[in-house]
């Protein structure tokens, strides 16, 4: 498909992608998979413990897990909750202070962060053809490096002759956190009532956690991280 025609610069991605929770179970009725063509992508926050065996065994899909540094992924969640998501808070209600706190207590809507983390790292580990664990901060250091690792991971690795002739760069343009940011399907219109489009853009860094935290904050976090962590081989690049 030629990239000026893509569905992505006129649907928001997430109307793209199904996810398990919000789209295809989100009324509680049975639903057959097998109705939706092939192959499947489909999306979800579920922690891997919580998945159906079917996924976890029994399957041949392929899991394809993406997180971030805990210090940004704080900061997005209190920007996303305070900025026009349904059910969330305003920053007057909510501070910055609190979220910490709660993220700290390992409240949070799937689960503490590093349950669901450590969940997937190690299956990953265990079984790598299974589970593609990435981070967030290797996207944006080596943007073709992790495309190409997740094109072999689904088995369909780019051909010589696609890479010589820039189709990972092309890809990798499309789907850039600046391109879609800018598009006017994602400046505008709603994903469900009162959730729009643009607050799933902000700025897509890494380390602006910088502007927000409090040395204080940042020690309280580390802390835990360094105690969860512990032994797992599991790191993150903060800045």
């Amino acid at each position: 498909m030629d990239n000026d025609q893509h569905p992505l610069l006129t649907t928001n991605p997430h109307h793209l992608v199904s996810s398990l929770e919000h789209n295809i179970y989100a009324h509680h009725k049975p639903y057959d998979l097998a109705t939706m063509s092939s192959p499947r992508l489909i999306s979800t926050h579920i922690p891997y413990a919580s998945l159906n065996n079917s996924i976890k065994h029994d399957s041949k899909s392929r899991i394809v897990y993406i997180t971030r540094n805990p210090l940004d992924a704080i900061v997005s969640t209190w920007h996303f909750s305070t900025n026009g998501h349904p059910g969330g808070h305003s920053q007057h209600e909510w501070g910055m202070e609190e979220c910490v706190d709660m993220f700290c207590r390992g409240e949070a809507c799937f689960g503490p962060f590093w349950d669901h983390a450590l969940g997937y790292w190690k299956v990953s580990l265990e079984t790598p053809e299974k589970v593609l664990f990435l981070k967030y901060e290797d996207l944006i250091e080596d943007s073709v490096g992790q495309a190409k690792s997740v094109a072999n991971f689904i088995g369909v690795p780019f051909s010589q002759e696609e890479e010589a002739n820039g189709v990972v760069e092309k890809i990798l343009e499309l789907c850039s956190f600046d391109k879609l940011k800018n598009l006017d399907v994602n400046k505008h219109g709603q994903l469900w009532p009162k959730c729009d489009n643009k607050i799933f853009f902000r700025k897509g860094q890494v380390g602006d956690w910088a502007n927000h935290l409090s040395p204080s904050m940042v020690e309280r976090v580390n802390k835990i991280m360094k105690e969860k962590f512990n032994g797992s081989g599991l790191s993150f690049r903060m800045s």
